[in-house]
């Protein structure tokens, strides 16, 4: 695919290995039979070959806007697309590329910033769990929509099977 990147992307390291994927990329739609995201909601711009596509146009010096960003923030980073690319583009790190670029140029709303780095630090802390555990607790008492994304405790029914009489 033939580039030309914007002057602020020219002879930086980010935009040498952004233009060396976008060359790679011939277009062929192999990965979208891939794409989970794809998959599920069937718009192009929701595939690898249309977050390449605009990746390629911030590249290029147009202004990315909040749709951009949320194409780009779909996108799992499962790199399935790369395991069935005939001409080896390297999806993930150009994807990454593009959210760094839209993030610093695009910004959030402050709920959905928040919201972000709740799942960023919450997710991995060793707090995550017991506050899970707190959570199912007193699921019945909490509104709707949270009893909806706290799963019921998975309790075993009954303990485990009686061991048998262990013999040498």
């Amino acid at each position: 695919m033939q580039t030309e990147l914007a002057p602020e992307f020219r002879g930086t390291d980010e935009g040498r290995e952004a233009e060396a994927i976008l060359r790679k990329c011939v277009h062929c739609g192999f990965c979208t039979a891939t794409c989970p995201t794809y998959q599920l909601l069937g718009d192009e711009l929701d595939g690898p070959r249309g977050r390449i596509y605009l990746i390629k146009q911030v590249l290029e010096g147009k202004a990315p806007t909040r749709s951009t960003q949320l194409h780009l923030d779909r996108c799992l980073t499962c790199r399935n697309c790369e395991s069935t690319c005939p001409s080896g583009v390297q999806y993930g790190n150009l994807v990454d590329i593009g959210r760094k670029i839209v993030d610093e140029k695009v910004p959030r709303p402050a709920a959905e910033s928040a919201k972000r780095w709740l799942l960023k630090e919450g997710l991995p802390s060793p707090l995550f769990g017991p506050a899970m555990k707190l959570g199912q607790a007193v699921r019945g008492l909490l509104p709707e929509a949270l009893q909806a994304k706290c799963p019921r405790s998975r309790r075993p029914a009954h303990g485990p099977p009686p061991r048998m009489g262990a013999r040498c």
